[in-house]
């Protein structure tokens, strides 16, 4: 009889990154939990008595937390969770973390002490919030405002950065190792919104606004969950400590990283940034 392959589950199973981390498994024939609210059995990074149940026969996590690794109190339930799955038996945890956010950092802190083999996934700013979340509408009304100036980041493609995971999850040598996934070059955000506008053919502006700005932007559109806590991440970032571009998706996948102007063809290509886009149509 041949033995059951060891189960991974994935957080944030059904988000920008943890949907393509399934994706990749499922491809190499992992068995997949999908960590989610709605999953069975459910996960929620809000309710630990969820924790237990999703963990039970896993044998690696895929640990993405919700909303994000750099928010206030990440770290201490990162740190209760990664504890919890040593206990379980878990081996491996494979976390994603913020680029040069201190919670984060201290996410990947509590990560490394719990006892499991660890990979640390670092990633800045993800190129899809402009098309899956909280910038996918702003570009359909034709003006991107964020409080970032004219700060250089190197763009991270999600197929990038769950492709790095899906490796570490599925491949010996990545234990102990932390992965910095960027993009192949660095770009302010007027570039990244000039590249959209370019790929749609529409005018579309960057429009560089004041932390107070962003939050009443953000609170007036419902575009955001947390728009304080996002917009503090984002002061707290883009201050030109991410303005830098590593080799790793190189290394890690023997390919380039994914240029942010072929993001742009493709995802213009979709029809998910025409200002008459809607969810009949297949909208997020």
């Amino acid at each position: 009889m041949t033995a059951k392959a060891p189960t991974t589950l994935v957080l944030a199973g059904t988000g920008k990154t943890g949907r393509r981390v399934v994706s990749g498994l499922v491809a190499r024939e992992v068995p997949v939990r999908i960590g989610s609210r709605r999953a069975d059995p459910p996960f929620d990074w809000q309710d630990d008595t969820t924790w237990k149940p999703a963990l039970r026969g896993v044998d690696a996590v895929y640990v993405a937390f919700h909303p994000d690794a750099a928010f206030p109190g990440a770290a201490r339930a990162v740190g209760s969770f990664a504890r919890l799955a040593v206990a379980c038996g878990v081996r491996h945890l494979v976390l994603l973390a913020d680029r040069g956010a201190a919670e984060a950092e201290r996410c990947e802190q509590a990560v490394r002490d719990s006892g499991a083999e660890w990979t640390i996934v670092r990633a800045g700013f993800i190129t899809q919030n402009f098309s899956e979340a909280f910038l996918a509408e702003s570009v359909r009304t034709g003006t991107v405002a964020l409080p970032v100036g004219d700060v250089t980041e190197p763009f991270t493609d999600a197929e990038d950065i769950a492709d790095v995971a899906v490796e570490a999850l599925t491949e010996n040598g990545h234990a102990g190792v932390i992965h910095d996934v960027t993009g192949p070059r660095l770009l302010t955000f007027a570039d990244a919104v000039g590249e959209i506008a370019k790929a749609t053919s529409r005018d579309v502006r960057y429009l560089p606004v004041t932390p107070e700005q962003f939050v009443s932007s953000l609170r007036r559109g419902g575009q955001a969950e947390y728009p304080v806590q996002l917009t503090d991440l984002m002061v707290e970032v883009f201050d030109g400590r991410r303005a830098t571009v590593t080799d790793t998706v190189e290394r890690v996948l023997n390919r380039p990283p994914r240029d942010f102007a072929e993001y742009a063809r493709e995802t213009a290509a979709t029809g998910v940034w025409d200002s008459d886009f809607t969810l009949s149509r297949g909208g997020i």
